[in-house]
Order: C-alpha cells, then sequence, then structure tokens
C-alpha cells in the first residue's frame, strides 16, 4: 500500500479535508449554553499553511456547518470551503473544476462513509487509524495518528516528500 500511495502523491496539487474525525477529534463539546465547542491541532494547521507555501491548493467540505469550523478555516486561509454538506463528490468536483485540477491531482482525506464517494473519485484517498472500517479498507494511505491529533500534517508530510518538497520546507523552517 505504502509504495503505490507514494507513487500516487507524487501527483497531487489539491488536498480535500473532512473536519469532523480528520481535523478534529469527531468531538461535540458543548457548553452550558449550546455553543458548539471544537479541538484543532496547531500542527495540522501549521501542516496546511506549509502546503499553501509551495503551492498545494486545499479544500474542506464538512457535513456539519458550524461557526468554529469557519472561523479556523478562515484563520488557515483557505477559500474552498463548503460547510453543511453532506453530499460531498459535487463539490469535490467543482474545487477540481474552478482551480483547474482534475480529480485524480486530488486527494481526499475523511473518516466515515459519507465521505467514501469522494475518496473513491479522488487520485489518492487518505484516512485515518480511527475511521470506519469499511473507509480504512478503501484508504490509499492511513496516518499513524488519529483525527485531531496530527493526522492531516502528517499526511501533508507525506504528500510533500513524495512531491519532492519535504526537504526544501525543513530547510526553510528547520534551518
Amino acid at each position: 500500500m505504502a509504495d503505490s500511495a507514494k507513487e500516487l502523491a507524487k501527483n497531487i496539487k489539491l488536498l480535500v479535508l473532512d473536519v469532523d474525525g480528520v481535523l478534529t477529534d469527531g468531538g461535540l463539546y458543548y457548553g452550558d449554553e449550546g455553543i458548539v465547542m471544537k479541538r484543532f491541532n496547531v500542527q495540522d494547521g501549521f501542516g496546511i499553511k506549509l502546503a499553501q507555501a509551495v503551492g498545494l491548493e486545499i479544500g474542506v467540505i464538512t457535513g456539519l456547518d458550524q461557526k468554529p469550523v469557519a472561523a479556523r478555516v478562515k484563520e488557515l486561509g483557505i477559500t474552498h470551503y463548503y460547510p453543511g454538506k453532506h453530499k460531498k463528490l459535487p463539490l469535490f468536483e467543482e474545487i477540481c473544476e474552478k482551480t483547474g485540477i482534475s480529480p485524480s491531482e486530488a486527494a481526499f482525506m475523511g473518516d466515515d462513509w459519507i465521505d467514501l464517494t469522494v475518496m473513491r473519485r479522488a487520485g489518492l484517498a487518505l484516512s485515518v487509524p480511527n475511521a470506519m472500517p469499511e473507509v480504512i479498507k478503501e484508504a490509499d494511505w492511513v496516518s499513524t495518528r488519529m483525527g485531531g491529533h496530527g493526522a492531516v500534517r502528517e499526511a501533508i508530510s507525506f504528500i510533500l516528500e513524495a512531491r519532492g518538497f519535504k526537504d526544501d520546507a525543513w530547510k526553510e523552517w528547520a534551518g
């Protein structure tokens, strides 16, 4: 799986992400006033910025429409954002069309059945180890880190390494 996934990753120009269970741990935290809070990992955010710095397009399609997610997406400068959408495949294809990137040059990272149609269409299907078993079975690559705990950063590092950008990013940021 790893060698073929690395070959697929060499062509990736677009990474589209699910939120709950991928960018977050999937938990819904409700305050006393019913306000939803989400936990995001800063390593994932830095990974997104690294990807953007080398020209990798980033998109987010999520089944829920929540203010904390919108705030995080805006903070990271992600312009391809589709909240509250359960039919993700048409939106994935719309992002591809808008960016001029073919689905075969796009990766999608998901964790549940709702993500499978896009994972099957994308050139590289990514997942997390705490995903549903059926999703893991169809993934080309599975992170070692759980969703919300640096899995996106790990996926981005994998893509950057396959594309030959990781060493330059390392030199830029680590000296």
